[in-house]
């Protein structure tokens, strides 16, 4: 194509992305993210993914993306606002992620990247493509820095100016070269520490990364074994993940609902009483989350984290080192 072509290509793509329900969609060109290597090894190297050994696999194709797929030329990168102010209705409930309140965003986003593929495949046949929402050895975020949507914030989440941060990060990698944008420079968190200093268990580290050991999102969802005794009183009644440090970030006083019903959390989830929640059967639980984000853990490990998401609400306690 000439460059001409491809600005014109690169309109259509970044188009049908909004038409698809995507709220942000930024191009990056394919490179070796290699500067980021010494902050992922430190990391590791810490301990601080916990358990989660598979982050300490494939290291170099996260860093490659021309590794997951041959001949990538271009990233598509989208984000898909999943902020919602539909919650939980009763007092005392256990609370549940924003990111979870729909099915399962694996089953909303991954299908819409796999149309935007279908779509450039149609205008241009011999494209090649492949799509990641959480599902593959990827920088995400680092991406989205590199297609242009935004910085990675002090909690170690993207942000975007006009949307704030809840958001799915979607990724497209074509074998096409297009009209790159700009990377996001600069970092529009500033002197801001509000997300550092409300983070419930001090896990938000000083250079934008988590240390998965303290943090509730991995306590309540990737942990399989019982959650540590002297970080419960910590979990002010959280159940699945934390929104926290988001929810204290300036950048979303003005994040608007989203679009999409997928999204939304049914009112007889909202309305679920703590009694309820107390005496929910595996049954329930299949019949409630067979499609949601929240269906992972499975029943046994949801039921661990209600009982100590309960518990924490009697024993709660403003944040010291635990």
């Amino acid at each position: 194509m000439t460059v001409s072509e491809r600005t014109a290509f690169s309109g259509l793509i970044r188009k049908k992305a909004l038409e698809l329900g995507f709220d942000l969609c930024g191009i990056a060109r394919y490179r070796p993210l290699e500067e980021c290597k010494p902050v992922l090894e430190d990391w590791l190297k810490a301990g601080m993914n916990d358990k989660m050994g598979y982050l300490a696999r494939d290291i170099q194709k996260r860093l490659d993306p021309g590794l997951l797929f041959q001949g990538a030329k271009s990233i598509v990168v989208t984000g898909m606002n999943y902020y919602s102010e539909n919650r939980q209705r009763a007092p005392g409930a256990p609370i549940i992620s924003r990111y979870a309140y729909g099915i399962d965003y694996h089953e909303i986003v991954i299908p819409r990247l796999e149309e935007l593929l279908s779509f450039v495949k149609k205008l241009l046949p011999e494209t090649g493509g492949k799509t990641f929402c959480d599902s593959g050895p990827i920088l995400e975020k680092a991406w989205a820095r590199e297609a242009g949507l935004g910085w990675q914030g002090r909690h170690s989440v993207l942000i975007n100016r006009a949307i704030g941060s809840f958001f799915f990060i979607g990724i497209l990698i074509l074998n096409i070269e297009l009209e790159y944008d700009k990377p996001h420079s600069g970092d529009f968190c500033g002197d801001c520490r509000l997300c550092i200093d409300a983070c419930p268990t001090g896990a938000i580290n000083e250079n934008h990364t988590i240390d998965a050991r303290k943090c509730i999102a991995n306590l309540t969802i990737e942990n399989r074994g019982p959650i540590n005794e002297d970080l419960v009183p910590f979990l002010g009644g959280r159940a699945y993940g934390c929104d926290k440090c988001q929810e204290v970030c300036p950048w979303n006083n003005h994040a608007r609902q989203n679009i999409n019903p997928e999204m939304m959390m049914p009112d007889e989830i909202a309305d679920m009483t703590v009694e309820e929640w107390q005496e929910l059967s595996a049954e329930k639980f299949d019949m409630l989350f067979s499609r949601s984000a929240i269906e992972r853990v499975k029943y046994e490990n949801f039921r661990r984290n209600i009982i100590a998401a309960i518990r924490s609400t009697k024993q709660n306690r403003p944040f010291s080192s635990p």
